[in-house]
């Protein structure tokens, strides 16, 4: 077990080494739709990328969760098979999102000989991500 104070110390060098390892700007929350964000998740059970469709108003929500379904088989063509959709995602505050991502399970942030399998998904599923938002954010936030 970690204290509090070295748990969070491991995941601020997670994310330093991450963003030496692939010095880019990622899009994230720069998406120009305040409601859709591309996420990077990484706990001691998992990582995640993520679309995440986050607002007060259920019915903008699921407009655009929505408008991501109906391109649900061009994403798992571009992106993978392994796309997960789902409009009632519940984070860990309560805080219900609807969110569209991809996991990769028993990979620890706590285990740094988890990191270089983290920091590969990382890269390659968000750049798949970025560029399938590259080419349809138009027509999903239309």
């Amino acid at each position: 077990m970690f204290s509090k104070e070295e748990a969070k110390k491991l995941r601020q060098q997670f994310w330093i080494f991450f963003g030496k390892r692939f010095p880019r700007k990622w899009i994230l929350y720069n998406t120009k739709i305040r409601e859709i964000n591309l996420k990077f998740s990484f706990d001691t059970k998992e990582a995640f990328v993520s679309f995440d469709i986050e607002t007060g108003d259920e019915l903008i929500r699921q407009y655009y969760f929505e408008r991501f379904e109906s391109l649900k088989n061009i994403m798992k063509t571009d992106i993978s098979e392994e796309l997960i959709f789902d409009p009632n995602y519940f984070l860990s505050n309560g805080k219900e999102i609807s969110r569209i991502y991809m996991v990769l399970d028993n990979v620890n942030i706590h285990k740094q000989t988890d990191w270089p399998e983290v920091f590969g998904f990382f890269n390659e599923n968000m750049s798949k991500f970025e560029a399938f938002w590259l080419e349809y954010a138009d027509f999903i936030t239309a």
